[in-house]
C-alpha cells in the first residue's frame, strides 16, 4: 500500500541534519500539514524501536489525530538508523501517522530534540521518550492546549499525584536536577525533563532562543517559556521505562554541571 505512494517530503536541513526523501507525483496534491507532530530523540534503540512505534501507531488510531512522528536520532552505534528508515518506509503515507528520522551524526540529545522541534509541521508539538510513548499524556495535554488554558503542558513525573517506577536512584536524581533549577535558574515547577507538549507557534522563538544542547536543552526551554511569560501546566505522569538508560546517569553529570552553569550565566547575568 504505502510503497506504491509517490508523495514527497523534503526537509530543509540545518547543517548535518540527514534528512529522508521520496519522489512525488506530479499529478499528487501537496498533502496538508498535520495537526501533531511528535518529536522523539533516540540512540541505539534498536531493540525496542521498531516495537515502540508500531505501539504508539495503534494506540493513537482511536483519536482520529491528524499526525506525523519525527524520530530524531542522535549518533547510535547500532542498527537505529536502519530501522528508522524501514519504519519510514513503511509508514510514509502523510494521512496516516506518516513517520520520518533525521540524524544528528553525534550523541546530542538535546540538539535532536531541537532540531526535531524546528522541523516539525504540526501546530501542536508532543515531544516523548521512545521508552515512554506516553498516549494518555498525549491526550490530557492535546485537550489542555486546544482548550486555552496553557501554551504548555510539561508531564511531571515528580508533581503531586505522579508515579516513579524508575529506580530509586534515577527519582533521587531527578529531584536533585529540579532543586539544582530551583537555586540556580528560579526554576518554579516540579520537573523540566521528559514529556512535553506546547502549541508551535507560541513557543518557536523560545526553542530557537535556547544556547544550550545535549541533557539540558529541556530544562532551557522550560526556563525560558516561564520566564518570558508563557501559560504553563504540569500534569502529573506515571513513568514505567521499557529499558535502561542508553547512557549512564553519572557519566552525564560532568557536562549537565557545565551547561547549568553556562545557561546560569547566560539567563541571570547576561540577561
Amino acid at each position: 500500500m504505502f510503497g506504491a505512494l509517490a508523495t514527497l517530503f523534503v526537509y530543509v536541513d540545518p547543517p548535518n541534519v540527514a534528512a529522508v526523501e521520496r519522489p512525488r507525483s506530479a499529478s499528487a496534491p501537496e498533502p496538508a500539514d498535520p495537526h501533531i507532530s511528535i518529536v522523539i530523540p533516540i540512540y541505539n534503540e534498536e531493540a525496542i524501536l521498531h516495537a515502540a512505534v508500531v505501539d504508539l501507531r495503534e494506540r493513537l488510531k482511536p483519536t482520529g489525530w491528524s499526525y506525523e512522528v519525527i524520530l530524531a536520532e542522535n549518533g547510535s552505534k547500532d542498527r537505529t538508523i536502519e530501522i528508522g528508515h524501514e519504519l519510514s518506509a513503511k509508514y510514509g503515507d502523510p494521512r496516516d501517522g506518516q513517520v520520518k528520522i533525521i540524524s544528528m551524526g553525534e550523541p546530542n540529545y538535546g540538539k535532536a530534540l531541537k532540531q526535531g522541534i524546528l522541523l516539525a509541521r504540526g501546530e501542536v508539538v508532543l515531544c516523548d521518550e521512545i521508552d515512554l510513548c506516553d498516549t494518555d499524556f498525549h491526550q490530557r495535554a492535546v485537550d489542555i492546549l486546544e482548550t486555552g488554558e496553557a501554551d504548555l503542558v510539561i508531564g511531571s513525573k515528580l508533581a503531586a499525584g505522579s508515579a516513579d517506577h524508575r529506580p530509586l536512584f534515577r527519582h533521587a536524581a531527578s529531584i536533585a536536577y529540579s532543586t539544582l533549577l530551583k537555586v540556580m535558574l528560579g526554576f518554579r515547577g516540579t520537573d523540566t525533563h521528559g514529556l512535553k507538549a506546547f502549541r508551535r507557534t507560541a513557543l518557536l522563538d523560545t526553542v530557537r532562543a535556547c544556547l544550550v544542547d545535549k541533557d539540558v536543552f529541556a530544562s532551557e526551554f522550560v526556563i525560558r517559556a516561564d520566564r518570558g511569560g508563557v501559560a504553563i501546566r504540569e500534569i502529573p505522569v506515571h513513568i514505567m521505562e521499557k529499558r535502561p538508560p542508553s547512557i549512564n546517569l553519572f557519566k552525564r553529570v560532568p557536562n549537565v554541571m557545565k551547561s547549568v552553569a553556562k545557561l546560569t550565566w547566560s539567563i541571570r547575568i547576561r540577561g
